[in-house]
């Protein structure tokens, strides 16, 4: 049997929720304006993964800058505690197969959530095809040498 392709799509928080949604993950620091919880069918909320709210505020004074906006996030998304959300979202799209990310924003053509799908898309195509499993085993433990304990002691 062949597995299954993840998929990953984006979608406005406003939209009404479809069956081909998927899991529903809402990937925005504030919680969407107007919009009850109920209303939403939102199955996840990875407020880890949203942009800082200083990135969140300088794009929004600056919508045309979107490679640095890029850029920038992609930096934020470097975090402990991004990397460790961004792991999870990655084995829930592994996991579940079709994964839905909502977004706030008005421009649906550009936004956090646009720029995650790519993320976790080349992310989960590393992964199916055996790279990235090896970048992501914990190092070996090497014995220390003589040079790394004096240097140790040293500090």
């Amino acid at each position: 049997m062949a597995a299954r392709k993840p998929q990953v799509s984006v979608k406005r928080v406003y939209e009404p929720a479809s069956p081909s949604d998927g899991v529903r993950v809402l990937v925005d620091r504030l919680w969407p304006r107007g919009l009850k919880k109920k209303a939403a069918r939102i199955d996840a909320w990875l407020r880890d993964l949203a942009p800082s709210n200083e990135l969140r505020k300088w794009f929004h004074r600056h919508p045309t800058e979107q490679p640095e906006f890029r850029t920038r996030y992609l930096g934020e998304l470097q975090g402990a505690v991004a990397r460790e959300s961004l792991g999870g979202l990655e084995k829930l799209v592994t996991d579940e197969g079709k994964v839905t990310l909502l977004f706030a924003s008005k421009n649906v053509a550009y936004n956090n959530a646009t720029v995650l799908e790519e993320v976790v898309e080349k992310s989960s195509l590393r992964s199916s095809s055996g790279k990235e499993r090896s970048r992501t085993r914990p190092p070996k433990a090497r014995r220390p040498t003589r040079k790394n304990r004096i240097s140790a002691a040293g500090a």
